[in-house]
């Protein structure tokens, strides 16, 4: 069965050798649709006014940036004057953490996190401590599930923040975030809910009044759209300082020239993604459950995160005890297959990854660990492909001693 959108069919060479391309790191970024490469040329090449300009190039530019806003508003439901761009999730998890924090110091100095927090969530809750706010980090059970039990009990009457993220980049476990937000609100009205959905936004329908959400954090390179672009969403009634200064863009929220490209991009992946969006959610699963089913086949091998349909339907972290995650990256990669040893944001670092730790994963799953991330334009016959050379290589990496 073909992708549900356009794909290319790529190939590789090793040793003189052409390999099938399968590329299942989605979840590190993905390929830009057709139609967004294009109008973000046209952005760049016709329509390349400053949209803070006066005259008719900016006036021009300006409209690709109401456009876009309308089109993202829509589909999240919020009004437009609550949406702000920023150069990507990073950026948008650091302002939601930063600027609501300094923001509502003399309300509290309490924050709430969890143990399985993206960086870009994590290490700025380390920095407020430093700041001296006062951080409580929730853990998570094996499968990477949080207590909402657990959050409640956390919340406490000078609590200001808490950040829960939506779907955890490694594993795919997925928070009722509904459910987290209303613990956190019901126990305290005053403290605000973030999430990360950095993960989620393109594969579930996110309704942040409905779901009681004050903030959140949305990246484009994530759904087929340009890198260097994100969202921050902000209820209107969330206090918020702003944490780059300049030129006073954005209702003087986030300074700095507007990246008309990159938004306008953004926005048609948006509109794109959520198009015949249950018949992908369902071509993803099944495309999960292809990859699950032929990994579990396979000897020793052990699949972390919540059940099948429970977990993301776009990612599947496996164990292959007996080989180190980046040997068996490397040997996929040589023939044709890309896949990610757990996180693309902290493969470079050999320490166990947070997540990893959080869910109590023993050393030897840990350190031989591998996330496969997949989207609407993935194949089963990259699947299938990724399947056979796994099959192929086990038996022969495992036989080598660390």
């Amino acid at each position: 069965m073909s992708a549900l959108c356009p794909v290319w069919v790529g190939a590789a060479m090793w040793k003189g050798t052409f390999f099938m391309e399968a590329y299942l790191d989605n979840s590190a970024t993905t390929r830009v649709f057709p139609e967004v490469g294009e109008l973000v040329m046209r952005a760049m090449e016709e329509d390349y006014g400053n949209p803070s300009s006066m005259h008719r190039k900016g006036v021009e530019a300006e409209k690709y940036i109401k456009e876009a806003t309308a089109v993202l508003a829509k589909l999240l439901k919020v009004q437009e004057k609550e949406l702000f761009y920023t150069s990507g999730g990073t950026e948008s998890d650091n302002w939601a953490l930063i600027g609501t924090a300094m923001a509502n110091r003399r309300e509290g100095d309490h924050i709430i996190v969890t143990d399985i927090e993206h960086p870009a969530v994590a290490a700025p809750a380390d920095y407020l401590e430093k700041q001296g706010f006062s951080v409580t980090r929730l853990s998570v059970d094996r499968q990477g599930r949080v207590d909402p039990g657990a959050l409640a009990e956390a919340v406490t009457d000078r609590t200001i923040l808490a950040s829960v993220m939506y779907v955890n980049n490694e594993i795919g476990s997925v928070q009722d975030i509904a459910a987290m937000a209303e613990c956190v609100h019901r126990k305290n009205p005053r403290a605000y809910f973030h999430t990360d959905a950095i993960q989620a936004f393109g594969k579930y329908k996110i309704y942040p009044k409905r779901q009681g959400i004050d903030l959140l954090s949305a990246s484009s390179h994530k759904i087929h759209g340009p890198k260097g672009v994100g969202l921050l969403y902000v209820d209107s009634r969330v206090k918020l300082v702003p944490v780059i200064h300049g030129g006073g863009q954005q209702q003087g929220m986030r300074s700095g020239t507007d990246n008309v490209p990159g938004v306008a991009g953004f926005s048609l992946a948006a509109r794109l993604s959520y198009e015949d969006f249950e018949a992908k959610r369902v071509y993803l699963y099944g495309l999960k459950r292809q990859l699950a089913e032929g990994l579990l086949a396979m000897e020793n091998v052990v699949i972390h995160g919540m059940g099948l349909e429970e977990g993301a339907p776009h990612i599947v972290s496996a164990a292959f005890p007996g080989v180190r995650s980046e040997v068996l990256l490397h040997a996929l990669e040589e023939r044709g297959v890309y896949v990610s040893a757990g996180s693309a944001c902290s493969t470079h670092k050999r320490n166990a990854s947070p997540t990893m730790r959080a869910i109590h994963a023993p050393r030897e799953l840990s350190e031989s660990t591998v996330r496969f991330s997949m989207a609407e334009t993935t194949t089963e016959e990259e699947v299938a492909y990724c399947l056979e050379v796994l099959g192929g290589l086990l038996g022969m990496l495992r036989r080598y001693k660390r």
